[in-house]
């Protein structure tokens, strides 16, 4: 009998190198010694989450915007790390996302929900939650779990809305939160598309 789904080590394999990849690994990359792994980049990135959120609760928001721009950049980084060094990981796999929705939730529930409205933070945080159950259901079934394209589009929209967010904030200057608003809702959208799409 021919198991369609892939054993639980097979996600060792290394993974399609992306274009961003290749840019990263040429430039940033070529500083960060071999001896630095991947997860060592999503542990930091775990650990920098409470501080940048106690930036943002106390509204320290230029030292915050820094503090959140190097943190997700940290999710670049890992990931084009592990997969042009083959240092892809079943730790990692988990993880990485799980740090990114710590952190995105958390700036939502902290700044979103504060200077935008509630439903959209709630909306956003929910749809994270079920990224979560969808990725621990193909964890139990033994099937890879990686973010489609467009849960990296979501992403990257994420980070978007909230650094215009931030701007807004910190120079006063209102007429950007539509925008980080609109850029946000289109996040949703591509959120749930690619819940639709990437199947349990």
């Amino acid at each position: 009998m021919i198991n369609i789904f892939p054993s639980f080590s097979e996600f060792q394999k290394p993974e399609k190198i992306l274009w961003h990849d290749k840019v990263l690994s040429n430039t940033i990359l070529r500083f960060f010694p071999k001896s630095v792994k991947p997860n060592h980049l999503t542990i930091i990135r775990l650990l920098a989450t409470p501080v940048v959120i106690l930036l943002m609760y106390y509204q320290n928001y230029i030292i915050g915007l820094v503090a959140f721009l190097f943190t997700a950049f940290t999710d670049a980084l890992d990931g084009s790390m592990a997969r042009t060094r083959n240092q892809v990981t079943n730790w990692g796999k988990i993880y990485d996302p799980l740090a990114d929705k710590i952190l995105i939730g958390s700036m939502v529930f902290v700044i979103v929900v504060r200077y935008i409205d509630l439903w959209t933070g709630i909306i956003i945080i929910i749809l994270e939650v079920l990224f979560i159950i969808s990725a621990l259901i193909k964890i139990k079934k033994h099937k890879k779990v990686q973010a489609n394209v467009w849960g990296k589009i979501k992403m990257i929209l994420q980070v978007s809305g909230v650094v215009l967010l931030l701007f807004s904030i910190i120079f006063n200057f209102s007429l950007l939160i539509p925008y980080a608003s609109n850029t946000l809702y289109l996040a949703i959208a591509f959120a749930i598309v690619s819940l639709l799409t990437q199947g349990i």
